[in-house]
């Protein structure tokens, strides 16, 4: 599994335009319920040499990363033309249990979380990157090679 820091080595370009996406405010995460469907979610990336997030313990979020750990993470969008660009990734989420690790998170937050909140690391398993160019779609992707 791929961190935040070796896909910025991999693919510079689409990393730095997806942590200004990011870095923009909330972005929506997809997990799968217990049944299979999709949920989405919003929340706030905080991205360091990993890609984090922070949580409430009784989130329905975390209870799907801890059962199922795929996920996808979309940024929001600025208006319905997408002027901004568009970026997602998709990985699996771990619970982080690790007092250090937790602390490396809490320094790379924007925010102060709360002492409850747990946190899940996401790897990154592939990313899409799409802004518009004189008016056409400039579309990349990226795969991690594990």
């Amino acid at each position: 599994m791929t961190s935040w820091k070796e896909f910025a080595q991999q693919a510079p370009e689409i990393a730095a335009f997806g942590e200004s996406r990011f870095r923009g405010g909330v972005a929506y995460l997809g997990t799968l319920r217990p049944d299979g469907s999709p949920r989405v979610h919003p929340v706030t990336p905080i991205i360091g040499e990993q890609l984090f997030l922070f949580m409430e313990p009784t989130s329905p979020k975390g209870k799907d990363l801890q059962r199922d750990p795929r996920y996808t993470l979309h940024c929001s969008v600025s208006d319905s033309s997408g002027s901004s660009g568009e970026f997602y990734v998709r990985g699996r989420g771990t619970l982080i249990e690790d007092p250090l690790i937790r602390a490396q998170v809490v320094q790379a937050s924007s925010y102060v979380p709360q002492e409850h909140y747990i946190a899940f690391l996401l790897t990154i398993e592939f990313a899409f990157m799409n802004t518009y160019v004189d008016g056409k779609a400039n579309t990349q992707r990226w795969q991690s090679p594990d």
